[in-house]
Formats: structure tokens, sequence, C-alpha cells
């Protein structure tokens, strides 16, 4: 079975207010569709990222530059077909775009080995039934005017929506100030509902040892890209030995070898290493198996519909995200057509072959870049 011809899809849609987290703003959601056919007529369908700013480059990279790479390709030759697009990395370029556009490529090929051999991408993982894990929604945005009692509605609001938790954002304020607003939210949520904080890279070290100790008490899942983004390893490394709250990062990197630099550091208890910013599938892959010879769990950047056949796969997976807020993620409500219901803050990985998802023909003509 042989790749025959790729189409791929950006997609914008605009927000209606600022998602924005402690170091940047969010006003569109926007996503790639990726369409691989092989010369039997399978087709894949699979979205991938949440890149704002170079979705019509990615499309271009897999139209111009990954696509003469795949036809005639062996359908079943991933790991040789993989090592051929990342080759293309080697040359000076803006390499985040590209392994983007590699993971988008990836996906689909999973995608379509799956729908070839009947079975689920977590089933070609190795994941046996049954294929659950719980799920959080990421929130706790900062906006002008947002009270301790909205934050308490936000997350009621959760677990109305059936979540088991929340990732809350941090980072923006004083410590002081973000800690009032964690206390705000576990107050809200009870304590059997899971918390943990992103400060997107928000914090000096000071600021983040000082916050952490002040949340301590609250029972913190764990705390995500502490530090400034310079001398990231090191300064997590730091955070981690001065709380016993957990460490999370990984999302910003872009291959399994800058996992592995985290891991020499110390620096981490999870990574949640993303699939779409970091070559796709076949490198998550290696991602994961570094992270488990290091006693690591394993999480997952958003991406419900990827991660959640990932980390279902893996013994050291641990939660799922979304964006529960429908105003927030139209992607995650109304692009996936066929969307999981969610109760009891669980997540059911769709058994149907590949990630099997049905995407809305509709919503990808209106918001087509």
């Amino acid at each position: 079975m042989r790749l025959h011809s790729v189409e791929a899809i950006a997609i914008d849609i605009p927000l209606a207010r600022n998602f924005g987290g402690s170091t940047y703003a969010v006003l569109k959601r926007s996503t790639v569709v990726t369409r691989l056919r092989t010369d039997d007529g399978l087709v894949s369908e699979v979205y991938n990222g949440d890149n704002r700013e170079h979705g019509p480059e990615i499309v271009r990279l897999i139209l111009d530059e990954l696509a003469p790479l795949l036809g005639g390709q062996d359908l079943f030759e991933g790991e040789a077909i993989w090592d051929r697009l990342f080759a293309l990395t080697h040359s000076s370029r803006d390499r985040k775009t590209l392994m983007e556009a590699i993971a988008c490529v990836d996906c689909a090929i999973w995608d379509l080995v799956g729908k070839a051999r009947g079975q689920s991408v977590c089933a070609l993982l190795g994941g046996r039934p049954p294929r659950r894990l719980p799920i959080i929604s990421i929130g706790g945005y900062y906006r002008e005017g947002k009270t301790l009692a909205d934050i308490g509605r936000e997350m009621e609001s959760y677990r109305e929506a059936g979540m088991a938790g929340c990732k809350f954002k941090v980072g923006g304020l004083t410590p002081e100030a973000d800690a009032e607003r964690v206390a705000a939210a576990r107050r809200a949520a009870g304590r059997d509902f899971v918390l943990a904080v992103d400060a997107n890279r928000g914090f000096t070290v000071e600021d983040a040892v000082r916050f952490a100790r002040l949340v301590e008490p609250l029972d913190i899942r764990w705390f995500e890209e502490p530090c400034h983004w310079h001398d990231d390893a090191r300064m997590m490394a730091e955070v981690r030995r001065a709380t016993r709250i957990p460490v999370t990062a990984g999302q910003s990197e872009i291959t399994s070898h800058a996992v592995r630099r985290l891991l020499d550091a110390g620096a981490v208890d999870l990574v949640n290493f993303d699939a779409s910013e970091g070559g796709g599938v076949t490198e998550w892959r290696r991602a994961a198996a570094l992270c488990e010879a290091a006693g690591v769990k394993m999480a997952h950047h958003e991406e419900p519909q990827i991660a959640g056949h990932l980390l279902a796969a893996v013994p050291h997976g641990t939660y799922v995200e979304c964006f529960a807020d429908p105003e927030r993620d139209p992607a995650w409500q109304t692009l996936w057509a066929n969307r999981p219901v969610i109760k009891g803050g669980v997540f059911e990985v769709p058994d149907a072959p590949g990630f099997g998802l049905i995407l809305d023909e509709g919503l990808i003509r209106r918001y087509r870049v």
C-alpha cells in the first residue's frame, strides 16, 4: 500500500475574547487538517496543532517540501519515511515550524496504518482495553475584572462539563496574587478535583519557589513550566529541589533529544511533550520511552484527539487535556464532529480505526485560510 497524494488545510477560527496566559495572548483557534491518500483509496482524517502565526507556512512546507518525498512510499515504512523528512531539518531554517509540518504528515500516516489494519492508533501502540484516561480542562485565564468569585464559578462549570480537574494559569501576577487565585479555585472545586498550575515560563526561580511554597497545602498535582525560557532546565531543577509539588515541562521542546536534556538535568517529574509540536507519533513514542526508563510520567500538551491514543497506550500516561470552555476551542467542540461524550471525568479513547476522527466539512470550508 503506497502513499499517493496529500492535502493540507490551515484553519483560523476567531475567538470572542482573549484567552491569554502569563506570557502570551490567544485571539483565534488555529490548526492544520491533513489528508494523506493511498493508491487504493484510503484517506487520513486528522488535525494537528494550534500555531496561531504559521499555519499557511506549515501547509506550504507539507505541500512543497514534504509531499515530494512521500509519493510512492510504502505506508508501512513509517520510521524510514520519518527519517527522510527529518533530514530536511539539518539545513538552517525554522526547524520548529518544519517539525510541526512533519508532525502533521506523521500523524496522518499513523491514521492510515490504523485504517489499513482496522485498529486504533492506541491499539497499534500496544494500548490494552479499557482505553480510558482522566480528562482535565485548561483554564484559569487572566481577564480584566475577573474576581475570585468568577474563578469559583469557572471551576464549577468544569465540573458540570464532566471534567476531572483543571490546569490553572499562573505566572502573570505576583506569587502572592496568583496563590490567592489558586486558593479560590481549590475552595470552589473541592479536594477531589485535580488542580495543576501552569506558569508558561512566567516566573524567576525565586518567585516560582515562593509561589510553590504558598500553594503546597492546596494539593497541587503539578507545577508546569515554572521558569523563564533562557535557562529553564537548570532553573526548574532548582524549583523541583525546593518544593514537593511535581514539576512538569516538555511542551516547548520539539525533539525527544530535548526531552532527554530535561531528564538529564533532573528538572521534571512529568513530561508533556506535544506530538503536534515535535514530529508526530513517531517522535513522541521515543520521548515516552526515555521517560519510562527515567521513572518520569507522561502528560501531553492539549490535543485530546491525538493525546488520548498516546497516553492510554503507555503505562506512565496521566491526563488528557482539553478546553472545556466552548469559546476557547471550537475545534474540540465542533470541528471534531464525533467527539466522545465526557462523563465522570473520564475520556474514552475512540476505538475506530486510526484516530477515529470525523471532521465537520462545513466548518473547514468556512474557516480555511
